[in-house]
């Protein structure tokens, strides 16, 4: 049996929807296609995966990790400020089966205070901590 799941997300501003299709390859192992391209995910050897590809939750902390910057990057060039060096790093903490705090830590030789304005603006316009502070409905439904 081969088990297909489908993520969908509308979004108005974009218009329309993004999808990410992840096959089960046995074991811990989905083959994803997203965006065009495909990569793998996986669990670690000492969980019974076979430590092919980043972990789920990885993908997760990826996803907001680099939204964040890009955010980032635009709000500063939306003000003329270039952003030297910019590192965002996020960090989950685990509660079970979720993340019960997300942590974005920018790094940058940008003087705190010139950088200090841009992070509201950032934050507002990153999709994916936007979807973390308004958490949208799930629904999973059979194809």
């Amino acid at each position: 049996m081969t088990m297909t799941t489908t993520t969908s997300t509308t979004t108005t501003e974009r218009g329309g929807t993004n999808s990410a299709v992840a096959t089960w390859a046995g074991g811990w192992r989905c083959d994803v296609e997203a965006g065009g391209f495909s990569l793998v995910v996986d669990e670690p050897v000492d969980v019974g995966g076979t430590g092919l590809g980043p972990m789920p939750t990885d993908l997760l902390l990826a996803s907001m990790s680099s939204c964040y910057a890009l955010a980032l990057a635009w709000a500063a060039s939306k003000r003329g400020v270039v952003l030297p060096d910019l590192q965002v790093t996020a960090t989950g903490t685990y509660n079970g089966q979720k993340f019960a705090a997300l942590l974005l830590t920018v790094t940058t030789s940008l003087p705190a205070q010139e950088l200090a304005p841009l992070l509201e603006p950032a934050k507002r316009v990153c999709y994916v901590s936007n979807t973390f502070a308004h958490a949208p409905v799930i629904e999973v439904e059979v194809a």
